[in-house]
């Protein structure tokens, strides 16, 4: 909410921010939420932008629709492609099948991503030194603006290069009692590792260690980010692929795997050289 100079509120234009929340193994903890304070969250308030993120979205309705019509409906997007998320990419594949204007963005580490690569991005330093962040702030202010004034007539959508009829929202679809329970009980799961995200990054916020180079981090008495991924007791632990067996325990340097046929339970050490290929599955 702005002022206009009579003093009265104005609600300004929404952006819809697509952007890692967690933070992979290959950065710092906390790395995003940074980059969303510091850097993000700036510029679209310097472009005039009221910045909305996923997380942000916390309406009672089934929360993955809210997101989506967010996604959709926000006067603005943009686009963080650092790190590669899939999850980004992918809302990003479905606010330009709607051919709905986008700021790109990707920092320095980051290397470009092949398929998109021909579209228009701002690149920002990687470190957020202060003497480049608000050098960066300015490039994605200035882009998000640039963006809305072409309105569509610049090609910096895979839509508008294909040439192609971009999608339209439907009439609402009624959902039966049955689909609705469904999508409830998703939506609980959904607030649910809503919760432990935030409560990830508030940890890793306040972590006194300050080495950013732990893999294992607890959330709480059943659930951790090991190697950055979301695990829980008797989550199925994979290594490049191959099941190991089943998640009994977690220390702060090992976690603890039983094997289905034999019942032993072995110890994996952070220190081994593959734990950091070690994933997880809750089925």
């Amino acid at each position: 909410m702005s002022r206009n100079r009579s003093g009265e509120g104005v609600e300004l234009p929404s952006c819809f921010v697509l952007m890692p929340i967690s933070d992979p193994p290959e950065y710092d903890p906390g790395h995003f939420q940074r980059v969303y304070d510091f850097l993000i969250r700036p510029a679209c308030e310097k472009a005039g932008y009221r910045p909305v993120r996923a997380d942000d979205v916390t309406n009672t309705n089934y929360i993955v629709v809210d997101i989506l019509t967010k996604l959709i409906d926000s006067e603005m997007a943009i686009c963080d492609l650092s790190g590669r998320n899939p999850n980004v990419l992918y809302e990003l594949g479905i606010r330009q099948a709607f051919n709905k204007p986008v700021t790109l963005i990707k920092d320095s580490q980051t290397e470009k991503i092949f398929d998109i690569q021909g579209l228009r991005y701002v690149e920002y330093e990687h470190s957020l030194r202060v003497d480049s962040v608000v050098d960066d702030v300015k490039s994605v202010a200035r882009s998000l603006a640039e963006t809305a004034a072409a309105e569509g007539k610049e090609i910096n959508s895979l839509i508008q290069l294909l040439s192609i009829k971009p999608a339209e929202v439907q009439q609402k679809v009624e959902l039966s009692s049955d689909a609705s329970v469904i999508l409830s009980a998703i939506e609980d799961l959904s607030n649910r590792i809503s919760r432990i995200e935030r409560s990830d990054r508030n940890r890793s916020m306040r972590s006194k260690k300050g080495s950013g180079t732990s893999k294992i981090r607890m959330l709480d008495d059943t659930a951790c980010r090991i190697n950055g991924e979301l695990a829980e007791i008797g989550h199925m632990v994979m290594l490049n692929g191959e099941y190991l067996g089943k998640l009994v325990d977690v220390k702060d340097d090992a976690i603890f795997v039983k094997e289905d046929e034999t019942g032993n339970v072995e110890k994996i050490s952070v220190h081994e050289k593959d734990f950091s290929r070690i994933g997880f599955t809750p089925f």
